[in-house]
Formats: C-alpha cells, sequence, structure tokens
C-alpha cells in the first residue's frame, strides 16, 4: 500500500496528474522502483499551488477528514507527492485500507 505509519498520522505516496479531465483518485500504481504509489488527477493547473491545494480538497472529501488535517510535506513542485494525514496512525490506516481497496491497481 502506499502509505506508512508516521509520528502523528501517516504519509501517503501520491502521483498526481494536473489538467485531468476530472478531480478523482485513479488507483494504485507502482512507480519506476516498484513503491506503490496513489495516482490522483485534478482539474486544476500546476500553478502557484493550485494542483496542490485542489489535491488536498480532493483527499479530504474522498477519506472523509477535514482539510486541515492533510499537508504536502514532500514534492510540492513535483508529480509524486508526499501527503501527511494527521490523526490516529492505527485508526488512519484501518480507514485508508479500506477505502483503497475498493480502487483499481495497475
Amino acid at each position: 500500500m502506499p502509505f506508512a505509519a508516521a509520528k502523528g498520522g501517516l504519509r501517503v505516496a501520491i502521483r498526481l496528474t494536473a489538467r485531468a479531465r476530472a478531480d478523482r483518485l485513479e488507483g494504485i500504481v507502482h512507480a519506476a522502483d516498484g513503491a506503490p504509489l496513489l495516482k490522483a488527477s485534478v482539474t486544476a493547473p500546476p500553478v502557484e499551488g493550485r494542483a496542490n491545494d485542489a489535491l488536498l480538497g480532493l483527499l479530504a472529501k474522498s477519506w472523509g477528514v477535514p482539510r486541515r488535517d492533510l499537508a504536502i510535506v514532500g514534492g510540492a513542485k513535483s508529480r509524486n507527492k508526499t501527503v501527511h494525514v494527521a490523526g490516529d496512525p492505527a485508526e488512519l490506516l484501518k480507514q485508508l485500507r479500506s477505502l483503497l481497496a475498493a480502487l483499481p491497481r495497475s
């Protein structure tokens, strides 16, 4: 899975596509090194942080967590990002595993 427990929450590895047709989570993909990534698409352009803001909004809505509990902690100017989700790591792992299990895998 593309997430790991971290101090105060979880870290989620994400591959973001900006200027897409729709805002959506598309499934699990693998990087060239084999690491799993959550593939996400947003309609916002990758300028002035708009795509990053759209990503965090999409994750908050899809996962049912407050937007204030999400932060990009790595890759702010890259397509590959690391997002920190604040909260109890064990509870978040349980919640996200069930939500991500429904997404397609590539």
